[in-house]
């Protein structure tokens, strides 16, 4: 992994777009390759799958590589069609059914139930795959997905008010005035930027004076 999870969190509200954000959390406006470790550690830290789950899936890059290509093969590609959708929803125009058809391909293939499971003295609501097969690993995500996109998402979706920044949100706020995707990354940088701008242009006043 290039980057840390935890020193980059930005709070989207949804599932599904922590997950679209991901290949830019790292602070790079232009997205990078989700990798194997990369995508167990989210999981992971969305308490998707347990820490002892996520030791166990690190392993299968060692013993079952392929397997382990396919998903993160079919991670991108619902990253991909989710993030156009958003992106379309965001833009207004129509939606393309070959951007969904990831997000079906995964509900398809799963089968399962919600359950509530305890973790310490958390309690969590986890869905929980009738059968062991690498493909649940990302049947929330997609539920997640499909969810937003059947409610409505253009109520509450929203793109980061930072021209090179690439994450998305859902705006839960009363008043649905939140602008950043982050007050600690974007938000603050907007706020250094514009102080530099007026710091810049009360020297130049002060020059012409």
């Amino acid at each position: 992994m290039n980057h840390s999870l935890a020193a980059n969190v930005v709070h989207a509200n949804r599932l599904c777009l922590e997950f679209v954000n991901l290949p830019y959390t790292s602070g790079d406006p232009v997205a990078h390759a989700t990798s194997w470790l990369e995508l167990v550690e989210f999981l992971a830290d969305k308490r998707i799958i347990s820490q002892t789950r996520s030791e166990e899936l690190r392993t299968l890059t060692k013993s079952d590589p392929a397997a382990v290509g396919a998903l993160v093969a079919q991670a991108e590609r619902l990253m991909h069609g989710m993030g156009m959708v958003f992106r379309a929803i965001l833009e207004n125009v129509p939606l393309h059914s070959g951007w969904v058809k990831p997000i079906n391909e995964v509900l398809q293939v799963t089968e399962g139930h919600d359950e509530l499971q305890c973790d310490g003295n958390v309690w969590s609501l986890r869905f929980v795959g009738k059968y062991d097969r690498l493909e649940w690993l990302l049947a929330a995500i997609a539920r997640s997905g499909a969810e937003l996109i059947a409610e409505g998402a253009q109520k509450g979706l929203s793109r980061c008010s930072n021209k090179n920044c690439q994450l998305l949100f859902y705006d839960d706020s009363k008043f649905h005035r939140r602008k950043w995707c982050s007050m600690a990354l974007c938000g603050n940088r907007s706020k250094v930027s514009a102080f530099a701008r007026r710091h810049r242009n009360g020297k130049v006043r002060a020059q012409h004076a």
